[in-house]
């Protein structure tokens, strides 16, 4: 299925008649779906066309929707209510005759309000374009989905190729000698000597347990199985595809705590260096992902 960022630019517009219409779409990031849609008055029929259609194209990012609509049909076009026009003839045929009243004009009749109506713009417009703008709509959520795919490809090649970093340097932690247990006791002995040469008092078998502790409470072991088994759960993620950045952005921060917790414990500049390119890699991989769908 592939991944989908979060961003994307997508524009159709078209003519019917004298009357031309262009609707575009810009998208970000956002936690939720967000949608804000601006649609001239008169035309709010297609700003619910347009909500219902992204709705379930769809499911993450902020989506900025305008609708513009211009035409060249002029000045308003006077319309003659044909209908209120023969009541009226109507009415006065039955009227009596009334001496030195004039019979009714035309232009008298016409100045009548409601005899005359001005076309409804708006009205005009909307019956002329609500088709081919729909199809518009249409043919905008296919082309801004097909935008924010090719970039989630992109960024799909930029968070594998960062899971292979941080599988690589999880391996380099796991087999570096500074957590062989000859190192480690090595370390903890040296320690314990120092101590002990410093400070004639101190209980050797006491600080013997408390090195011991310490020894245990410094193993990466936990930590290194725990970074395989999200850079596993990763993989798997992109590889179902589909709207997944919250589980990207989630198993991001578990990737974080733990080279945290590796750098805390590594007591060895080697290891120290792994932890902190550890901890960079998360950092630029977690930035990516926020811009998954």
């Amino acid at each position: 299925m592939g991944i989908e960022s979060m961003t994307g630019f997508a524009r159709a517009a078209g003519t019917a008649g004298v009357h031309a219409w262009a609707w575009e779409i810009r998208s970000v990031n956002g936690r939720g779906l967000d949608l804000r849609v601006r649609v001239p008055p008169g035309f709010e029929v297609l700003a619910e066309a347009a909500r219902k259609r992204l709705t379930s194209a769809f499911s993450r990012g902020t989506l900025h929707v305008n609708l513009s609509v211009t035409s060249d049909a002029g000045p308003p076009r006077p319309r003659v209510n044909e209908t209120v026009l023969a009541a009226l003839l109507e009415a006065i045929e039955k009227l009596p005759p009334a001496a030195g009243i004039n019979p009714p004009t035309f232009d008298g009749l016409l100045g009548i309000r409601g005899v005359v109506e001005y076309a409804d713009e708006a009205q005009d417009a909307l019956g002329a374009i609500e088709k081919p703008a729909l199809a518009g709509l249409e043919s905008i959520a296919e082309a801004l989905k097909e935008a924010r795919s090719a970039e989630g490809r992109a960024l799909e090649t930029i968070v594998l190729g960062q899971v292979e970093t941080i599988s690589r340097l999880t391996t380099e932690a796991e087999r570096h000698p500074a957590r062989s247990p000859e190192a480690i006791r090595a370390r903890i002995a040296a320690q314990v000597e120092a101590l002990l040469g410093a400070a004639n008092g101190l209980d050797p078998q006491r600080l013997h347990q408390e090195a011991a502790l310490v020894a245990v409470r410094s193993d990466i072991r936990e930590e290194i199985d725990r970074l395989h088994a999200h850079v596993g759960a990763l993989r798997e993620l992109l590889a179902k595809g589909g709207p997944i950045g919250r589980k990207l952005d989630f198993l991001s921060q578990e990737f974080g705590r733990e080279a945290s917790t590796l750098c805390a414990k590594a007591n060895d500049p080697g290891l120290s260096r792994i932890g902190l390119d550890l901890r960079t890699v998360v950092d630029q991989m977690r930035e990516q992902v926020q811009n998954v769908e």
